[in-house]
């Protein structure tokens, strides 16, 4: 069976010949045997207690904790138990990282379109990517409810036309109606809108809005701050805005 020296364990387990003399020195790992001149000798079992001390040290537990729960009678299992909560603190540590790097890949992105780029932009940019989701769960909605709408006006009108039965068009094209008002109320209270002059958030009037020229992502609007007009971005306002 293999034995090593002080300096020996040290160096395989990463720590300082002293930390492994102060581990004897408070009984936390006591060498097997000593050679006949009086040199400290390491067992397996001895390295292996000393990996786990390291390993406990890294979770930051104190020196006295350490000594108490090798001392249990079956200290594995709460080290299984540290284990595991050290493996679910790590994967939450990683998912938090790969947001942040996912939010500054697209930080980067986002600055590479703005044309003239400040300070204010970079709060206008973070703004849209915190609401950025939301704002695509709004137009999932009207998306969900709006293709049954549709599918209702052309499956009523061709039934009107191939059976000369024009009533369920009717009722057909009132419930498109009334869907089609909901879908625009519903997306005027969720949606707002910043102003690349004075950086504002707004929500315009209704009328204003809904006639303005837009793109997927812009429009043409009045502030209601600074009265600048013209293609503002849309973000997700919230019915409470």
């Amino acid at each position: 069976m293999s034995k090593y020296t002080t300096g020996e364990i040290a160096k395989l387990c990463g720590v300082t010949v002293r930390t492994v003399q102060y581990y004897d020195t408070r009984n936390i790992l006591v060498p097997s045997e000593l050679s006949e001149g009086g040199r400290r000798l390491y067992s397996e079992e001895d390295l292996k207690r000393m990996k786990i001390i390291c390993f406990l040290r890294d979770l930051d537990l104190p020196i006295n904790t350490i000594g108490q729960l090798l001392a249990e009678e079956h200290p594995e299992i709460v080290i299984d138990l540290l284990l595991e909560q050290q493996e679910k603190t790590l994967r939450e540590e990683i998912n938090q990282c790969r947001s942040k790097l996912e939010k500054l890949e697209q930080l980067q992105r986002e600055i590479k379109t703005v044309e003239h780029f400040s300070v204010e932009s970079i709060g206008d940019i973070a703004y849209m990517m915190e609401n950025k989701n939301k704002l695509r769960k709004i137009r999932a909605t009207m998306l969900i409810v709006g293709i049954p709408l549709e599918i209702i006006e052309w499956v009523t009108l061709i039934y009107a036309i191939t059976t000369g039965v024009w009533w369920p068009f009717a009722l057909g094209m009132t419930v498109l109606v009334a869907g089609s008002i909901w879908m625009v109320l519903y997306y005027y209270r969720n949606v707002c809108y910043i102003c690349p002059q004075c950086h504002t958030v707004f929500r315009p009037g209704f009328s204003e809005m809904f006639w303005a020229n837009h793109t997927p992502t812009t429009r043409k609007l009045t502030c209601t701050s600074c009265g600048h007009k013209g293609f503002c971005v849309e973000v997700y306002g919230g019915e409470g805005k």
